[in-house]
């Protein structure tokens, strides 16, 4: 990871010096994004302020249902494995009777 550096970012007319380890570019690009985002939520909203709301709270919704839908996809796997390994389990288990010990020869003992 890179030295925390500082980095000039302007977003909707406001300048912002911030420190980070993440490079300029990635920074600018989520800059670019978040002021994207704000003026198409923004449009016809004079208050610089209630841009910003409404673009957290966008942001917000998106990540939570991103979480939510991660949650349940992690929770689908989860379900199908422990299918498979009862599956698995329940095939290994040999009939009674069906194998014969072997000596340690390799030979089965009768």
């Amino acid at each position: 990871m890179a030295e925390p550096a500082r980095v000039e970012l302007t977003v909707l007319g406001e300048r912002l010096s911030i420190r980070t380890s993440a490079s300029p570019e990635y920074l600018r690009g989520l800059g670019v994004f978040i002021e994207e985002r704000a003026r198409a939520l923004g449009a016809g909203t004079r208050s610089l302020t209630s841009v910003l709301l409404l673009t957290a709270l966008d942001l917000a919704d998106e990540l939570s249902r991103t979480r939510d839908e991660q949650n349940r996809q992690a929770g689908d796997v989860d379900a199908r494995l422990r299918v498979l390994v009862s599956e698995l389990q329940r095939a290994c288990v040999p009939a009674p009777g069906a194998f014969e010990p072997l000596t340690p020869s390799g030979h089965a003992s009768t």
